[in-house]
């Protein structure tokens, strides 16, 4: 069985260039689970960069400080230590009030991590409120950890406070994404079947429970205009929901095993999920549609061996910035990256053990998690969009896909603006 098409030569495709580790002390004590890193995260301002490194720790830094890092040592190992030493001694030239790295025990192992931003004038989802603890402002910044005894706590990113201790998921909460309006709307995917929906600006309240999963659920995401919450986990599952109305739109149908990820690209016109049947599936997420699959075993296993050990199941997918390329992580050892119209990887980088992974918000870096708590970072396929791929995205971001096959133009501009070209 081989990691590509039999057309691919593999020693032709370009290798990422390693930007730097930030490696895992060595555990204090012998564990058979716990030291995973299952999630990394970039502040939306791009200021911090958040990993679970394992037992219980969050590590907390400035990018901006441990990108020059990783430049002053070339792609050598960089230590924790070093980063957050640089990161101390570049403190003072910092924004007051705002020291530079926290290292926060949240008291139980982490499963998810999760970065939000205020925008003053998005109101809280409900009414009628008279009375807040927390009065988020515009320069406040949230980090949400999802813990395995199924609680999520707020935790002030400046300050490396705990604000808020969000209690009633009964399982893990496997996964967190905030709403990107800056409305602090929080939803929480756990394994407890359910996923549930926050407002922070009402202290935590919580506004509604989505039911429909009959098992563990895996990972969410929003859409980027926040009008649709995209759900997956075991037995196949991918749901779409509404979250004006909190309603489910549809299933997905098309994998054969547990989906374990999944993400919108920033026009919201594509949904990337991933799934442990060895394929990356890209989803019109309007209209139902698979528009292309991504497969990291060749020949491609049939459904009854799909469903099974593979040694190729795929953990994580992310989209780029730039809404050119997706990123995924196998358990082949290896990293891909992919541009949207071709099925083969345009870049690739040796990972064992990979567990997440997430670009960072100019787009540039790829940060991933493994199993004994490291993250490491590769240089992303850079090329510049041409002028049609953002006249798309531009059209796209407010013009779902019914709306853009009723435009008079031809047939082949249809086809390109849907992302079948």
């Amino acid at each position: 069985m081989a990691s590509f098409p039999p057309r691919v030569n593999e020693k032709e495709i370009v290798r990422s260039r390693t930007i730097g580790e930030l490696l895992a002390p060595a555990a204090p004590f012998d564990k058979k689970c716990g030291g995973e890193n299952w999630t990394v995260a970039f502040a939306p301002d791009g200021s911090y960069f958040a990993w679970s490194q394992g037992y219980r720790i969050v590590k907390l830094v400035p990018w901006s400080q441990c990108r020059k890092n990783f430049l002053l040592h070339g792609s050598k190992n960089v230590t924790n230590s070093s980063c957050l030493k640089l990161a101390r001694q570049n403190s003072n030239g910092g924004q007051k009030n705002k020291p530079p790295e926290h290292v926060i025990d949240c008291g139980d192992i982490v499963w998810s991590l999760a970065f939000g931003s205020s925008v003053p004038e998005k109101q809280s989802r409900c009414v009628n409120i008279e009375w807040h603890r927390f009065r988020f402002g515009q320069d406040q910044l949230l980090l949400a950890t999802g813990l395995n005894n199924g609680r999520i706590k707020i935790w002030d990113v400046y300050t490396g406070k705990l604000l808020l201790n969000l209690v009633d998921h009964i399982e893990m909460v496997r996964d967190l994404t905030f709403a990107p309006d800056g409305s602090l709307l929080l939803v929480s995917a756990s394994r407890d079947k359910t996923l549930r929906v926050w407002d922070l600006k009402d202290d935590g309240n919580m506004v509604k429970v989505l039911r429909g999963h009959q098992t563990w659920v895996y990972s969410c995401a929003f859409s980027p205009d926040c009008s649709m919450l995209c759900s997956v986990g075991a037995s196949k599952a991918v749901f779409l929901w509404n979250m004006d109305k909190y309603t489910m739109i549809r299933r997905l149908e098309g994998h054969h095993h547990d989906v374990v990820a999944c993400d919108f690209s920033p026009d919201g016109a594509l949904l990337a999920t991933a799934s442990y049947d060895t394929r990356v599936y890209v989803w019109d997420p309007h209209n139902g549609d698979l528009l292309m699959e991504f497969g990291h075993l060749f020949p491609p296993p049939t459904p009854i061996f799909a469903g099974g050990a593979n040694d190729r199941w795929v953990r994580a997918v992310s989209f780029s910035h730039d809404g050119l390329h997706v990123a995924s992580l196998a358990d082949d050892k290896m990293v891909r990256f992919w541009r949207i119209d071709e099925d083969c990887p345009v870049q690739v980088a040796p990972l064992s053990n990979g567990l997440c992974c997430a670009f960072s918000t100019d787009g540039s870096v790829l940060a991933a998690g493994t199993h004994d708590g490291s993250v490491y970072f590769w240089a992303t396929p850079r090329q510049v969009p041409s002028l049609q791929h953002i006249c798309r995205m531009s059209i796209r971001r407010v013009m779902p896909t019914q709306e853009v096959q009723k435009l008079p133009v031809p047939s082949k501009i249809l086809a390109f603006l849907s992302y079948r070209v």
